[in-house]
C-alpha cells in the first residue's frame, strides 16, 4: 500500500488527520517543523521528515500516492513576506515534492477566508465570485489555490474549512477564550451575526473523502464546515461556560468599533515591530457579520457531510462526554 503524505503533520489539523490515516493502517509520510511532535507521530508508525518548506521541498525522494497540504501561515496579521513565504512558497514547494513522490492526488487545506466581506453572506457557495482579499492571509491562501488548481496533473482537490476547533487547537477558541479574559468583548449590530463552525475530526473525514474521490473531477473547490450556523455570542458563551469563565459584553456601534480597529492597524503599521493590535477590522467583522457555508457540493460530488453538532464538539474539545 502506498503512503499518504500529509505537509504541516505537527499542526493542529495535520497531526489529526496522520493519526486518523495510521490508525486506519494506512502508511504515512509526515512532513513538519517540530521534532518532537514528529517523534511522537514516528511512535504511532508513521515515516517522518522535519521539513520546513517555505524553504523547499525536502532533498529525499519519497513515493507517495498523495499529498494533503496542511502546512500554512494562518493568522488575521503578520508581515506579508511571511505569509508569502509560507503560503505561496510553501504551496510550490509541496507541488514540487508530490511531483518528485508520483503523488496521482494532491488534497490542499485553502480558507473560506477568501469569501470575507464586511457584510452578512448566508450559506455562501463555493462558485461566489470571490472579493478583493480581506488581508495578507486570505491574499496568499487565494495565489496558492490558483497554483494548485493549475496543476491537472495531481488532480487537485481543494477543501476549505471553516473555523476548525478541537483537542489540541492552539488557535481558535484558546483566542476567543483569552479575548474573554482580556476584556468584555463587542456586541456589534445586537450581536445578530452568526458562523459555523467545523470539528477537527470532520474535517479530517472530509480529506479521507477528497483523497478517495473519482479521478478527474469537475469540480475542485469544495466548502467544509459543521453546518450548522450558531450566533457568535452562543459560541462565546458556551465556550466560556466549558473553561468555567464569564463573558462580558459591551454594545458597540459597528462604524466606531471598525474605526478604532483600523486606527489600531494603522498605528501598527507604523511601529517599528508591527505588533498584531488588540483588534483587526478583520476580526471585528467576524463579530459583526454573518458568514456561513453552503455544504450541497460537498455532499453531492464527495458524499461528505458534518457529523458533530457543535455542543458535541465542544464537549470533546474539553473532555467531557457529550
Amino acid at each position: 500500500m502506498a503512503a499518504i503524505a500529509i505537509t504541516g503533520a505537527t499542526g493542529f489539523l495535520g497531526g489529526a488527520i496522520c493519526r486518523r490515516l495510521l490508525a486506519q493502517g494506512q502508511p504515512v509520510v509526515a512532513l513538519g517543523r517540530d521534532p518532537a511532535k514528529l517523534a511522537a507521530l514516528e511512535t504511532l508508525g508513521a515515516r517522518t521528515v522535519q521539513n520546513d518548506l517555505a524553504g523547499g521541498p525536502p532533498d529525499q525522494v519519497i513515493e507517495a500516492s498523495a499529498v494533503v497540504h496542511c502546512a500554512a501561515l494562518s493568522s488575521a496579521w503578520g508581515p506579508r513576506a511571511a505569509f508569502h513565504a509560507s503560503n505561496v512558497g510553501g504551496t510550490v514547494s509541496a507541488i514540487r515534492f508530490a511531483k518528485a513522490a508520483g503523488a496521482k492526488r494532491f488534497v490542499h487545506i485553502s480558507t473560506p477566508s477568501l469569501y470575507f466581506r464586511f457584510r452578512d453572506q448566508p450559506g455562501v457557495t463555493e462558485d461566489t465570485p470571490l472579493p478583493p482579499p480581506v488581508n495578507a492571509y486570505a491574499a496568499t491562501k487565494g495565489e496558492a489555490e490558483r497554483i494548485v488548481r493549475a496543476e491537472a496533473g495531481l488532480d487537485p482537490v481543494i477543501l476549505r474549512p471553516r473555523g476548525i476547533y478541537g483537542t489540541g487547537d492552539t488557535a481558535l477558541l484558546p483566542r476567543l477564550l483569552r479575548a474573554a479574559q482580556a476584556g468584555p468583548l463587542p456586541l456589534i449590530r445586537g450581536g445578530r451575526a452568526e458562523t459555523d463552525l467545523t470539528h477537527v475530526d470532520d474535517v479530517v473525514s472530509a480529506v479521507l473523502a477528497a483523497l478517495s474521490a473519482p479521478a478527474e473531477m469537475r469540480q475542485r473547490i469544495f466548502n467544509v464546515s459543521g453546518g450548522e450556523p450558531l450566533p457568535v455570542r452562543q459560541i462565546a458563551e458556551s465556550a466560556a461556560l466549558q473553561a468555567g469563565l464569564s463573558v462580558r459584553w459591551r454594545t458597540i456601534p459597528a462604524g466606531v468599533v471598525f474605526a478604532a480597529a483600523r486606527a489600531l492597524e494603522a498605528a501598527a503599521y507604523l511601529h517599528p515591530e508591527r505588533p498584531e493590535p488588540r483588534i483587526t477590522a478583520y476580526g471585528a467583522g467576524l463579530f459583526a457579520f454573518t458568514q456561513t457555508l453552503d455544504l450541497a457540493t460537498a455532499r453531492q460530488k464527495l458524499g461528505w457531510a458534518p457529523r458533530i453538532g457543535f455542543d458535541e464538539g465542544l464537549a470533546l474539545t474539553f473532555g467531557r462526554r457529550p
